[in-house]
């Protein structure tokens, strides 16, 4: 039997990809199976040495190690390289080789909610693997400006100049909302209880000026702030599980060969909101 994994931290337990990725080994016959790997900041290089000596068949990373990882593995992807952020760890013979397949899973997901970036100003929440990886999506995919904002300014604008960005001050983005056509919050926080400050933030947002969209990538979260902001000026909303679920497959397919469809992963995640 195959393993693969999610490496994370305790939140990893939350995780619907184990739920996609053992509906999808079994649809397609594979003996295999996918677990969660739990493990602390201070500890994630003793972990990655681990993964040859386990045998693991393939891994996915997670908040918060996507960038801490780059640097353990043999070799990257050009697009990993490019981003400083792996999401996918394939095992070619001794090698272990990161992949970031979040940059595609973003694109297809925005296509599947019928948007498209070209020619359109964009922001952005978060400065992390997450947010690098939208950054770089929506770059390739032709998006006029893309502005980052987020607690870190020296962060942000470390992203910003790798990835032809725009940098702003977190608190800026109320100001800077109304002339955006999409919003997208890369961060971990979508609940008033992770922070009220972001929430407060969320819900200051001018959306009504053109935003045709607002994007969370968290999900199974119930109705969050991010949420409630764009319902509650008229504009679309998309969670995080189509990101999920496209990310997913191109992942199973670096691992596996097997060409599976999006719509496989979405299946098994239809009873999540």
């Amino acid at each position: 039997m195959r393993v693969f994994g999610l490496l994370g931290d305790k939140r990893v337990a939350k995780s619907l990809s184990p739920r996609m990725h053992n509906a999808v080994l079994a649809r397609h016959g594979l003996d295999g199976v996918y677990v969660p790997i739990a493990v602390e900041p201070t500890r994630v290089e003793q972990a990655v040495a681990s993964f040859k000596t386990l045998g693991l068949a393939g891994v996915n990373v997670t908040v918060p190690h996507k960038e801490a990882v780059a640097p353990l593995l043999d070799s990257l992807s050009a697009q990993a390289r490019a981003l400083g952020a792996v999401n996918t760890i394939v095992f070619r013979g001794v090698e272990m080789v990161g992949y970031n397949t979040d940059v595609e899973g973003f694109g297809e997901a925005l296509a599947q909610a019928g948007f498209s970036p070209r020619g359109r100003r964009a922001l952005v929440f978060g400065a992390g693997g997450a947010a690098r990886a939208v950054v770089m999506s929506l770059r390739g995919l032709g998006a006029a400006e893309v502005t980052v904002v987020s607690r870190t300014l020296e962060r942000t604008r470390r992203l910003a100049l790798d990835l032809g960005a725009r940098a702003e001050k977190l608190e800026q983005a109320p100001a800077l909302s109304g002339a955006m056509d999409l919003v997208v919050n890369t961060t971990p926080v979508s609940s008033r209880a992770e922070s009220p400050e972001m929430a407060d933030l969320a819900l200051g947002l001018k959306l009504g000026g053109g935003c045709r969209l607002l994007v969370d990538i968290n999900y199974g979260r119930g109705r969050t702030f991010w949420e409630e902001a764009a319902r509650g000026q008229g504009v679309p909303f998309m969670n995080g599980l189509a990101m999920l679920a496209h990310q997913a497959r191109l992942s199973f397919k670096l691992w596996t060969g097997v060409d599976a469809t999006a719509q496989e992963f979405v299946s098994a995640l239809e009873s999540v909101s």
